[in-house]
Order: C-alpha cells, then structure tokens, then sequence
C-alpha cells in the first residue's frame, strides 16, 4: 500500500502544472506562456521535493524528473536551466546520504530530456517518447544507485524497479497528454472567438452599408430629378422634403449603430420603476395616440426600487413600448398593457399588445444582433434593451403567437 500511496502522492504534484494551467487560463484569451510554465514547474518542484517517497533516510524520490521534462518540453531549455538550478540548491539544502548520487543522477537525466523533448517535437508519435523519457528517468538512478549502493537496491528492490517506473511513466504520460489536449482546446476555442470577431464585423459592415446606402441611393437620385430642373416648384420642394427625411433617417440608423457599440454604463443607483415608467408613458403617449393605439397603464402609489442606469432604464422602456405600438397600429382596436407583478423579490414589467405577433422562428431570433420583424428596422433597439436587462442581472421572456398578440416579460431584482 506504501507504493501506492506514494505514486498518487508524487502525481498529484506532477499533475498540478495542468491544473493549475485549466483554472488559471479558463476564461483569458490567452494561451500559456513560457512564463508560467516556468512559474507552476518551479512550484511544483518544490513542493514534489519537500514531500518526497523514501525508503531510507537520505535517499529521496520525487516528480522531479516528469516536472522537468514538463518544462523543457513547453518551456524550452532556458526553463530547464532555471528547474536545474533550482534542483540543485534545494537538494543541497536538503541534503542526506544520497545527495552526490542526486546530483550524478541529474547530470545524466538532464541531457536526456533535452534529447528527448527536441525528438517529441520533430515526430508524429509523441506517446514512445513519453514511454522512453519514463524508462529513462527510472533506468538510470537504478544503475547509479545500484554502483555506489548496492545493498540499498537489494534491499528495496520492488521500489526501485516498480514504483519509481510507474510512477515516472504514468506522471510523463499523462501530465504531458492532458496538457497537450488542453492547450488544443484553448487554441481551438481562441480560434472560434476570432472567427467570431471577424464573422461580426462583417456583420455590422454588411448590414451598416445596406441600412445607409438605402436613403442615400433615395437622396441621390432626388437630387439628379431636382438638378434636371424638369418639375415645378411644389413638386421640387417635396423632393427635397423626401430628401431631408432619408438624411434624418440616415442619422438615425447611425446612432442606433453607435448605441450598440457604446459599452453600457457601469455606475448604477437605486431607482423608482414606476416613476421611470410615468415618465416614459408621457413621452409615448403622443406616438400612440398618432397611431391609433390605446396606452393603458396599471396605476401604483408606492414605488418599486431597483437598481439600474435611469438613461439605460428610460431607452429600454421606449424600445418596448415603442415596438408594441408599432405591432398593433394597423389592426383594430388597437391596445398596448402595461403591468407589473412582485414575485420573489424580483419585479415583473409586463408589457403587451394585442398586434400582428410572431411565429417561433422569429420568436428564436428576438434580441439577436441585426435581426428585426420590422422591414425598415435594424434590431438593433431590441438588442440594445437586452442587453442593459441583462446588465442589471435581469432577464427577458416573451409570449407570442400570429395574429394573437405578443407580451413581453422584463424581471429585475428589487433593491
């Protein structure tokens, strides 16, 4: 059992380069660097050597030989020297019988794994040479020991020629293997989010010449009819009204672009929902009632406190309620709701309409970036809104089918 315990011991320290590496690197978007393979490799050999496996006082076994090779192999050789002098001052601090052999020992091992991790690099089968550097490591501190000591290799002859190769071979194999699949991973996953920064600014160079060149293409063939000097001036006059109405339109879409782009705030405070919410009312009132739309509100006394931006909070609120109208102006009896409801510390905003509604496809795609159900929309108010939801640690459902109405949940913690 002592063998055992020993081998699980010693790969815990070998291993922990590779775990060390998985819960420093989860999130970054940065692969390993040569600095902190040498930074784990250094820790966890000091701590490999401090709790060592030992059969007799003085002779000391550790997962020196697997964490050095690690570094040299990830790396490169200017790791290994640090490792090799930091090997050598500490197993002279350390001392015992055994220290002259540890340091022969390590004289010879040590040219090995550089051989070894220069051959790992140039071959397609990296897994033999794992095997060899295992066999190696084990092979030649039996043969040193075995010269200048050999009644302490008789004497503990299954450690030397069982759990010291174990325990050499598995730790190599397996700190290098996992490692190996995990940088794999994080090359691949860096790789996706590239392809993903790139795939979006396409996205947003494609749709923003699309929304623009739209109403300039309207502006520019106006201006050659008013140029041609072939019309009266009423009708001239609605040419350049047109005109002005695209440059507006035009602005508009730009500062939606802008919008999206502009990180949201980071400051939050405590603010009354029901007074940001009377106030929007006010301003969208007018809207609805252009459009032949009825605004109902629930009507409440007291406040409801969340924490939020008040900007962000207001702009969110005409985005919804700005899109319900806009759902149900053309069917009759045309209603926008809003209502609230307290549900385990958090607030309901319900907002709903009684419009043209949507499918589940559409449904699937609601908030995503440059998506609308609106023809002459770019999404990018929905968007927008989601996103300082989000923010403020809130979510967003919705309910909807053609032809039925759509309503819009929006939960916020309470203050």
């Amino acid at each position: 059992m002592w063998g055992i315990k020993d081998i699980l011991l010693q790969l815990l320290f070998a291993l922990s380069p590779f775990v060390i590496y998985n819960i420093h690197y989860r999130k970054l978007e940065i692969n390993y660097s040569k600095r902190f393979i040498l930074i784990t490799c250094s820790f966890c050999l000091l701590v490999s050597m401090s709790f060592p496996s030992s059969t007799q006082e003085g002779f000391i076994f550790d997962s020196r030989y697997v964490i050095m090779f690690f570094g040299i192999l990830f790396g490169g050789i200017s790791t290994g020297l640090i490792l090799l002098g930091e090997f050598i001052i500490y197993r002279l601090y350390i001392g015992g019988a055994a220290t002259f052999d540890a340091l022969i020992i390590q004289a010879f091992t040590f040219p090995l794994s550089i051989l070894l991790c220069s051959l790992y690099h140039k071959i397609r089968n990296g897994h033999i040479i794992t095997f060899v550097a295992g066999i190696g490591f084990s092979l030649i501190p039996f043969i040193e020991l075995y010269i200048n000591h050999p009644d302490y290799i008789i004497a503990n002859l299954s450690f030397n020629i069982l759990v010291i190769p174990v325990q050499n071979c598995l730790g190599i194999w397996l700190l290098v293997t996992l490692f190996n699949k995990s940088v794999q991973d994080k090359e691949f996953y860096l790789k996706h989010i590239q392809n993903e920064k790139v795939e979006a600014i396409n996205q947003v160079a494609a749709s923003l010449a699309h929304e623009v060149r739209n109403p300039l293409t309207t502006v520019l063939g106006f201006l050659k009819l008013i140029r041609s000097n072939s019309f009266n001036k009423e009708k001239t006059e609605r040419f350049i009204d047109i005109s002005i109405e695209e440059i507006h339109r035009t602005e508009q879409i730009l500062s939606d672009y802008l919008s999206i782009s502009k990180p949201l705030e980071c400051i939050q405070q405590k603010i009354d929902l029901v007074s940001q919410l009377r106030t929007v009312v006010e301003v969208m009132t007018p809207y609805a009632i252009m459009n032949n739309v009825t605004l109902e509100t629930e009507s409440l006394a007291s406040p409801i406190l969340i924490f939020g931006n008040p900007s962000e909070l207001k702009q969110l609120l005409v985005n919804f309620i700005k899109n319900a109208i806009e759902a149900c102006m053309n069917v009759p009896c045309a209603r926008v709701g809003i209502s609230f409801r307290i549900h385990l510390q958090r607030v309901q905003l319900v907002i709903e309409d009684n419009g043209i509604g949507m499918d589940q496809e559409q449904l699937s795609r609601l908030g995503s970036i440059y998506y609308s159900t609106k023809s002459t929309g770019t999404g990018l108010g929905l968007t927008y809104s989601y996103q300082a939801i989000r923010s403020m640690n809130g979510t967003v459902s919705v309910q909807s089918e053609p032809r039925s109405g759509t309503s819009f949940t929006i939960s916020l913690p309470l203050a």
